[in-house]
């Protein structure tokens, strides 16, 4: 109201703006006292921490109420409080609810009470009705069921309030599909500024100088200019710009390369030619070679998995969480490749702690309703144990028996294994490598999982190559795999996409700092004193107990290990363990927890001289915290100076936390990575000579003309010529990054359909759009109903128009003409043969307007067109 008033803002605290008639309901009569105490005591260590660092902080008296103030504060006003014992006089007599632990016969209430059961779903109330209904089908006296959800029930005198996860003890299921948002398209191309290295799809590698307003004619046009050998630069109208794409190369570690300018090419020159000409004869072997192991993939016989059993339905319904929307689709997708008579073979993509393994869960569960084994490949000993834990918590209370193989066991205990499932007493297996032994059989192998596939071998993939065409096989990775060969593998090899984030998933608040005592006994601290757990990783075995002694200084009170490759197996194993368990409060390690370890209480991270690790390490180290709903941190602790590629990638991580398109934005660079596991080393090389993306392109193209498929319309888009400004003026989108992006995304649009959307964008994003955006996004919609009739050129000029059709094209000049006539178009056949027609507006729509109008009905399918009554 000072605001409202022109005074000044005032600061009050939360109990400020009750109404003086509120009621305080507290959780007993000492609330929060300990809470506010902590909190005060806090504010002062963290002020004095950012003087230490040179921040200029105000008193923690201007920020919080102290102690006796908020006493005071709280006194103003009537209170409850819940439970507890004392003098204070409204306490409520509130209690916890009582342990049934599946004990049905403890569901009765006392005579005179109410037991009110509270049940997530209508399917959950039917099940507690039956089981709970005495003869004549009647629930005990005072039951009562009803739907609604809770965290947890309680006791007042004459009520008991239970939920049913508590009654049969598991977690509540987290419901709420609603908070699940389709997220916003990331940007098509990477985005591009002056000097990056382009491919142009017709001539090859220049220097993008950036945007140009140029004049053709009578009309102003947005043009890209690329600088090529020799100085010569090349005008690209922005609306055809999806003919170029950034020059991006790999490294080893999969992160982008760091930025060295290729060798140029000469417009006009042979060179690009030549190098597209071996890429696109390199990438038809590999999709003559794909296509050749999916025919063998679809004629070899399979074994045909029976419908869902009522036991697989309880499984899924006993998962804690509600599935996200892409983890239904993944598991459903799943399920369905079991039923098929053919071998499955599916690639599941999700970022960490994105549901993969439950996917898995239910997929092995399946296997084994039919009287079949599972085996879970894993690529780390730690991977393999985590693993064990899930698949033995979720399978409880089932008869599925869970075995292991890896390094940590006895040679005693890994024949007594291998006989165990010979003879079929194990239903699941979960190991390393070992898996894929001679050694290792099965009495009936059903399914396979593999996990990172990878970080496997030659040799185990060669395996796994020769198993895919003999089981079904479900394969799982965080690696993000381009949407682009993602797209062009489909149907070759199932690919599914986990994108939605987990509900209540917070993004990692992420810093980069030098080392500071201070700062890190800060996190340190603040983890500890919430009851939390800390990862600190330190890649450097020999100096690993240094940090670990340091790190112990700073948090005397906490409990910490460490833990490296070169432990003994059963040293490291005991470590995670501990770490799991909450036993240990800090683990000091190297990079060996980058995958496998899944630690909700686990919320801090802090990685040593971050700059040494590459995006994708960072990444995936960062992916082991905030798994819960705990807001996590992540401090990428760095030296004073670093090198400016190290610099780019610490900067990009700390930026890109977001989650949904975030990921997506995020892990673009990353990408690569997943584009270098599937394609192999030879076509890296010929993707390293064309740029990624590129490279990419033409590989879906190949694909797609091997498989017989249209790769979207069958010719070109035409030359559009217009009378009038068709560009994005800069009073309008000023940045020019966005504005480029929008380019790219109309000239990428397959249908007017996708351009409508876009345009409702650009109108919500930036207002009403001016006459020049009009007509580009007229250019844009001529252009793909163009490519769709065959038009080699359109005109349009004041109230004429000329199309020119090109020799191979067939158009329907019937349709034609009946469109035309619809908007009030003359239309005059000028030569036959190609076609060419005049048009001539004789009222109605403006001309551009009844042109797309009468084009997109005349491109419209068989038995569409109708003639509109006027």
């Amino acid at each position: 109201s000072a605001l409202e008033h022109g005074g000044e803002p005032v600061r009050c605290g939360l109990l400020d703006l009750l109404p003086s008639g509120a009621l305080l309901v507290e959780d007993g009569p000492d609330a929060f006292a300990a809470d506010v105490a902590r909190a005060w005591q806090e504010a002062e260590h963290r002020a004095a921490v950012a003087r230490r660092m040179g921040e200029d902080v105000p008193p923690r008296g201007d920020l919080l109420l102290d102690p006796a103030a908020w006493r005071a504060a709280r006194e103003r006003f009537a209170r409850l409080a819940l439970g507890g014992a004392g003098p204070f006089a409204g306490v409520l007599p509130f209690g916890p609810a009582p342990d049934i632990a599946r004990d049905l016969a403890r569901v009765r209430p006392a005579a005179g009470a109410t037991t009110l059961i509270l049940c997530d779903n209508e399917g959950q109330l039917e099940r507690l009705d039956e089981l709970l209904s005495g003869p004549h089908d009647r629930l005990p006296e005072g039951v009562v069921l009803a739907i609604g959800a809770l965290d947890g029930g309680f006791t007042l005198p004459v009520l008991t309030v239970l939920t049913d996860h508590e009654i049969f003890r598991r977690a509540r299921r987290l419901r709420r599909p609603r908070r699940y948002r389709q997220a916003p398209p990331a940007a098509l191309g990477a985005a591009l500024t002056a000097g990056d290295v382009v491919v142009h799809l017709e001539h090859g590698l220049g220097i993008y100088r950036g945007i140009q307003t140029i004049t053709v004619g009578d009309a102003a046009l947005d043009v890209a200019v690329v600088e090529y050998e020799g100085g010569d630069k090349l005008h690209v109208p922005l609306y055809r710009i999806d003919q170029i794409e950034r020059y991006r190369q790999v490294d080893g570690d999969g992160a982008e390369a760091p930025p060295q300018t290729p060798r140029l090419h000469r417009l006009g020159g042979s060179r690009w030619k030549r190098q597209r000409r071996q890429t696109e004869e390199a990438v038809r072997r590999m999709a003559a070679e794909l296509i050749e192991l999916y025919a063998a993939r679809q004629l070899s016989p399979g074994f045909a998995f029976p419908p869902d059993t009522r036991w697989q339905k309880e499984l899924e319904s006993a998962f804690l969480y509600e599935d996200t929307p892409d983890q239904r689709t993944a598991s459903i997708n799943v399920k369905a490749d079991m039923e098929r008579p053919r071998p499955m073979d599916r690639l599941v993509v999700g970022d960490v702690g994105y549901g993969k393994t439950e996917v898995a869960v239910r997929a092995a569960f399946k296997a084994v309703q039919a009287g079949k084994q599972a085996a879970v490949l894993a690529p780390t000993t730690i991977l393999v144990e985590q693993h064990a834990r899930t698949f033995g918590e979720r399978f409880a209370d089932f008869p599925v028996r869970v075995g292991t193989l890896s390094r940590l066991h006895t040679p005693k205990e890994i024949r007594a294994t291998l006989a165990a499932l010979a003879e079929g007493r194990i239903d699941v297996v979960i190991g390393t490598h070992r898996i894929l032994s001679p050694d290792v059989v099965f009495k009936d192998l059903g399914l396979i999982v593999v996990d990172e596939e990878h970080r496997f071998g030659v040799e185990h993939k060669e395996r796994l190559k020769k198993l895919r065409l003999q089981v079904d096989v479900l394969t799982m990775t965080a690696t993000p795999i381009p949407r682009t060969l993602h797209l062009s593998l489909s149907g070759l090899r199932d690919l599914t996409l986990i994108e939605t984030p987990p509900r209540d998933r917070s993004p990692v608040v992420t810093f980069v700092e030098p080392w500071d005592d201070a700062l890190i006994e800060e996190a340190l601290a603040r983890e500890l004193d919430r009851g939390g757990q800390v990862y600190v990783v330190h890649n450097r075995i020999e100096t690993l107990d240094t940090i670990a002694e340091r790190i112990a200084r700073l948090a005397p009170r906490a409990t910490v290990g460490t833990a490296h490759g070169e432990m003994r197996p059963h040293d490291l194993d005991s470590a995670m363990r501990r770490f799991v368990s909450g036993e240990l409060e800090i683990l000091v390690s190297t990079m060996i927890v980058e995958s496998g370890l899944d630690v909700p209480n686990a919320n801090t991270m802090i990685v040593h001289s971050a700059q040494q690790f590459g995006l994708a390490q960072l990444y995936q180290l960062r992916g082991r915290v905030g798994r819960s709903h705990r807001r996590a941190y992540c401090y990428l602790l760095v030296p004073d100076a670093v090198d400016p590629a190290a610099e780019a990638r610490l900067e990009t991580l700390a930026h890109h936390t977001e989650l949904g398109a975030g990921y997506r934005i995020a892990l673009k660079d990353l990408e690569l990575r997943g584009a270098g596991n599937l394609l192999g080393a030879e076509q890296t090389g010929f993707a390293l000579a064309v740029g990624v993306d590129m490279y990419l392109r033409l590989l879906e193209d190949s694909v797609r003309a091997l498989k017989g498929e249209r790769g979207g319309p069958v010719h070109p888009p035409p030359e559009v010529v217009l009378d009038r400004a068709a560009f994005l003026p800069d009073d309008y989108v000023a940045d020019d990054a966005a504005k480029l992006d929008l380019y790219r995304r109309l000239a990428k649009s397959q249908s007017p359909g996708e351009i409508s959307t876009l345009r409702e964008e650009m109108a919500d994003r930036f207002g009403r759009l001016p006459d020049e955006a009009e007509a580009l996004v007229a250019l844009t919609q001529l252009r793909v109903i163009g490519a769709r009739l065959g038009l080699e050129t359109v005109v349009a000029r004041g109230d004429e128009a000329r199309l020119v059709f090109r020799a191979g094209a067939a158009p329907r000049l019937t349709r034609l003409t009946v469109a035309m006539d619809e908007v009030q178009f003359a239309a005059d056949v000028r030569r036959a043969q190609p076609l060419v027609l005049r048009l001539e507006r004789l009222g109605g729509m403006p001309l551009l307007a009844g042109l797309v109008h009468a084009l997109q009905r005349a491109a419209a399918p068989e038995g569409t067109l109708t003639v509109e009554k006027r």
